[in-house]
């Protein structure tokens, strides 16, 4: 037998057995037990949305570009410098009002509105970052 025919058997046998291996993965398990029902996953919470969804925006930004979350609250506007969520129905926000105080604000995450908007920094200015605190778990006790 040639070279050239045996590499031409040895390619025929590769497709071969990759398509076998196509049509096994396609064909349904006779042998496989009864798949159990799947369980819905849990609804994601309104409070996980919204994390997500300001994470998600400040992952988008340039080296020059800094996330500005904005929340109002009659007469007190907050920038929103932290985010905290003790629990899934609650959301703590932390940041600065119009005088750079010190604020917070402890919201059901359902009532939760926030203005976002995207700003462009000129250097040498820094741009700051959103940070997302998750509730520390308390460790187990040493005997």
């Amino acid at each position: 037998m040639g070279f050239s025919n045996l590499t031409k058997k040895l390619a025929q046998a590769a497709i071969e057995d990759q398509v076998k291996d196509v049509l096994d993965a396609m064909r349904p398990e006779t042998t496989a037990a009864p798949a159990k029902p799947a369980t819905p996953p849990a609804p994601e919470t309104v409070g996980a949305t919204i994390l997500k969804q300001v994470q998600a925006m400040q992952t988008a930004l340039k080296e020059n570009e800094e996330l500005v979350v904005l929340f109002h609250n009659g007469q007190e506007t907050l920038r929103v410098m932290d985010f905290f969520v003790p629990s899934p129905q609650v959301i703590v926000l932390a940041g600065l009002d119009a005088d750079k105080n010190i604020m917070r604000v402890i919201s059901p995450a359902d009532s939760l509105q926030l203005t976002c908007k995207v700003m462009k920094m000129e250097p040498p200015a820094t741009p700051a970052r959103i940070r997302f605190l998750t509730p520390k778990i308390p460790s187990e006790k040493k005997p």
